[in-house]
């Protein structure tokens, strides 16, 4: 399993397994990191990568805005021993996903939003999604397609799939969208190319995109990464 935290403490990540439980009562499992009074909030949903769990991202939580409710969600396709995907890989080469499993974990993961916004009393233009990787490309699955679902994403070493790159140029509005976009110029994994070729198609889609390049960074996130993150959140809501 990829872990994309060494740079957050044992502490930190013992102390979310020590408060979270997996809830089911959504159309997926998740782990909750939320205030106890129901005053609306900002609501950020985490999408964790291929080969990983709702466990791995929640501890992003310490160095993200305090005043936020987060949750943290796994993909609904088992791989075994504790590991998830949001999608199969199609075929070799490129990271390609298989259109039906896209189109199945989304539908899933916007049903998921739709519901965790209500529970947690956020409106949907407040609710963010951060993906890592193949949570990254679920980001803009999700967050690019009509009508709008959620507020703002940011992609994490992440890339646009094929299938939805041919759907976005064709002509039309940009979505009110707020998008974070970080990768790390070492990334054997998705190559740094695919995050400068998303925010490139996204400029030219008229979308204002803030991309975040990580010298020498690989397939991880980076302690830098995420106080740009926490920025990029404090400045929707300040």
């Amino acid at each position: 399993m990829l872990k994309v935290f060494a740079l957050l403490t044992l502490l930190a990540s013992t102390a979310v397994q020590a408060q979270t439980t997996l809830q089911s009562d959504l159309p997926l499992k998740y782990l909750e990191q939320v205030h106890p009074d129901a005053e609306p909030r900002p609501l950020v949903i985490f999408l964790h990568g291929y080969g990983s769990n709702e466990a791995d991202l929640i501890g992003m939580k310490f160095q993200l805005p305090a005043q936020y409710n987060y949750l943290s969600v796994q993909a609904p396709l088992s791989l075994g021993e504790d590991r998830y995907q949001w999608f199969r890989k199609k075929g070799e080469g490129a990271y390609n996903g298989e259109t039906d499993d896209l189109q199945a974990s989304g539908q899933k993961l916007r049903d998921f939003i739709a519901q965790a916004a209500k529970k947690y009393h956020a409106a949907p233009d407040k609710v963010y999604l951060i993906g890592f990787s193949q949570g990254a490309m679920m980001t803009y699955e999700v967050g690019l397609r009509a009508p709008v679902a959620v507020g703002g994403i940011a992609a994490l070493s992440g890339r646009v799939l094929p299938v939805l790159k041919n759907e976005l140029k064709a002509e039309r509005q940009p979505l009110p969208l707020h998008i974070f976009i970080g990768h790390g110029t070492a990334d054997d994994r998705v190559p740094y190319h695919d995050g400068t070729a998303a925010n490139d198609l996204l400029q030219k889609l008229d979308y204002k995109p803030e991309f975040h390049a990580y010298p020498g960074i690989g397939h991880s996130i980076s302690a830098a990464e995420l106080r740009d993150l926490n920025g990029w959140l404090q400045q929707l809501n300040p």
